[in-house]
């Protein structure tokens, strides 16, 4: 089928010749006198497949050629075509889409012209910088117009890996902390200690706050602050088993964790959606998070704290949701903003 480049896009003026590659996989935007326009995507993918020939002043361009052209105009095509291509392959029908998003995929049996789309695609090269707020912006776009956003990333060997993703209010089954019973603890170095079998219980039985270690039990120094604000416990340091205040306490954990108050912002809004919140870090995470009893059922999600403009490179972001999935979990970037946390969860998903 022979086809004419004109600027960035490609003419068929046959009508047969047009309508039966419009009608074997809409591509192209057929035009009235029964010619198509195509975009130069579109037209480079049909070359490689041996259903399009394009000619320039009379040359004939191969699909190599195409893309050359077609990088010089217009940044990360390269990675774009990769993705239209691998969705093509996998049989989906896709148009071009508006910035910032990259692509309209149909489901299965749908067309442009009868289905709505099923997932609006952003084409992402593996060295790019994982921006988070640039994602929430584009699955707000999503969102408003009832679409799954999914990000296509493509890595240096041009293999495309797919993450779904949306955001996510977790929430637990456990009620409030009591707050009728006090407790005591002493700091030692970076966790408290308590022993008062009272104490144990009131901490320990309903809330599973820090680990029983024999007859004691060892907090961690987000739980000794969320408690002591809280007013449930009241602190001593060990070595000179002298009172210590809240801000003392707070100096400390600082001072050893210099992002202590960004993951306390975020173990107190889990805490307050009712889950048990236990550290993360044999996961590489912050937290893991329970929606109950963590003797009778494993941690649903793993959670990591980040800052409101919290920037990553992509082959850390695969690694955590990698790694969930490996221990059968999800992975929620927990955004700390000023006024509250909010939940993005990414799963590697294939369409």
């Amino acid at each position: 089928m022979p086809g004419v480049l004109k600027g960035r896009e490609i003419i068929v003026d046959d009508q047969s010749e047009s309508s039966q590659v419009y009608n074997k996989g809409y591509y192209g935007v057929p035009q009235s006198g029964g010619s198509l326009r195509m975009d130069i995507m579109e037209a480079t993918y049909l070359v490689e497949c041996g259903r399009l020939e394009v000619l320039s002043d009379g040359k004939l361009l191969s699909a190599g050629e195409l893309l050359r052209l077609a990088h010089k105009t217009s940044e990360g095509f390269e990675v774009r075509y990769l993705v239209y291509r691998e969705l093509r392959q996998r049989g989906y029908i896709v148009k071009l889409s508006s910035p910032p998003l990259d692509f309209r995929v149909f489901p299965r049996g749908g067309s442009p012209n009868k289905t709505p789309s099923k997932w609006w695609v952003a084409a992402i090269s593996e060295r790019s910088t994982f921006d988070l707020g640039d994602l929430l912006t584009n699955l707000d776009h999503t969102s408003d117009v009832r679409k799954k956003l999914l990000l296509a990333v493509v890595d240096e060997e041009s293999d495309v890996t797919y993450y779904d993703v949306r955001r996510i209010s977790p929430k637990g089954r456990l009620g409030a902390v009591d707050l009728s019973v006090p407790s005591e603890g002493l700091l030692m170095a970076d966790r408290v200690l308590v022993d008062d079998p009272d104490s144990l219980k009131a901490l320990h039985g309903g809330h599973y706050f820090g680990k029983m270690i024999g007859a004691t039990l060892q907090l961690s120094l987000i739980e000794a602050v969320f408690l002591t604000e809280l007013g449930v416990l009241k602190l001593r340091d060990a070595k000179t088993n002298r009172p210590l205040s809240l801000a003392t306490l707070k100096k400390r954990a600082r001072a050893v964790q210099p992002d202590f108050d960004l993951r306390l912002n975020a173990f107190k809004d889990l805490k307050g959606k009712g889950l048990i919140v236990k550290t993360g870090f044999k996961y590489g995470s912050h937290f893991r998070a329970y929606e109950g009893d963590p003797d009778k059922q494993h941690a649903r999600f793993l959670v990591h704290a980040v800052p409101e403009n919290y920037t990553s490179m992509w082959p850390e972001v695969s690694r955590a949701v990698r790694l969930a999935h490996g221990v059968k979990k999800e992975i929620l970037l927990g955004r700390v903003k000023k006024d509250a946390v909010e939940y993005v969860c990414l799963n590697r998903f294939r369409p």
